[in-house]
């Protein structure tokens, strides 16, 4: 069974959906049958590298959306104390707003290692936790070694355009399938989930789909009757 995630790695509901999402797995009794792919969704590719009010989340927030400075900072205190129910501890003081293709390029690049939800994980808690600038070479490299890649695949990861074609791609693809936020997941491209739901209702929406993938993909059986052999450890008797 496969569930697509969709998120933006700037977005705290995404870093929250997806604690809600790893406790629903957690429960989920076929959870060694499910396969998990990761994608991205960037929410504004015109956000520049080096933003207005860039190292105050608060003011760049009150900003662009018309809030006063108090109403945007009770905004977020909000946000963190949502976060730690799931376990996060956002740091929201220390957040620098950036542009943040440059962290799904890389994700890019990691999916195709393997380090899909690695990468994912990783980025959240450098931009929610520890406050890394995602548009700074070094802390990139950094970033990218701690997920597994070399420091030559990260600069291919940065370069290559195709690794953005894959970003574009993927957020259209998203935005198809009838996505008009994140975090957005979709399980056997039969039903979406959008938004960081509860883990009682992601689980829900696991069992009921894969009830349904089990009957449309049945678990073959067939009777045994045991004679002498040789198994696959050497042994023959």
């Amino acid at each position: 069974m496969k569930i697509e995630i969709w998120s933006e790695i700037m977005c705290p509901f995404c870093y929250i959906g997806k604690r809600n999402f790893e406790k629903a797995l957690a429960q989920f009794l076929h959870r060694d049958l499910v396969e998990v792919e990761w994608k991205s969704f960037q929410l504004d590719p015109t956000m520049p590298e080096a933003t207005k009010y860039q190292d105050d989340m608060y003011m760049f927030v009150a900003d662009r959306k018309g809030l006063s400075y108090e109403q945007s900072k009770k905004r977020h205190q909000d946000l963190i104390e949502y976060a730690k129910t799931v376990g996060l501890q956002f740091n929201l003081d220390k957040t620098l707003v950036t542009n943040s293709m440059k962290g799904h390029r890389i994700i890019q690049f990691a999916k195709i290692k393997g380090f899909g939800e690695k990468a994912e994980e990783i980025l959240f808690n450098a931009y929610f936790t520890k406050g890394n600038n995602l548009n700074d070479q070094k802390t990139l490299v950094e970033l990218g070694q701690e997920i597994g890649l070399t420091e030559g695949e990260i600069n291919t990861a940065l370069t290559d355009p195709i690794y953005m074609q894959k970003v574009e791609h993927e957020g259209q693809e998203a935005q198809t399938l009838g996505a008009k936020g994140v975090p957005f997941f979709v399980i056997n491209s039969k039903y979406a989930i959008a938004g960081a739901q509860q883990p009682n209702d992601i689980l829900q929406t696991l069992e009921n789909s894969f009830f349904e993938w089990r009957k449309e993909n049945p678990q073959a059986t067939v009777e045994v009757i045991q004679g002498k052999n040789c198994s696959i450890d050497g042994e023959c008797h």
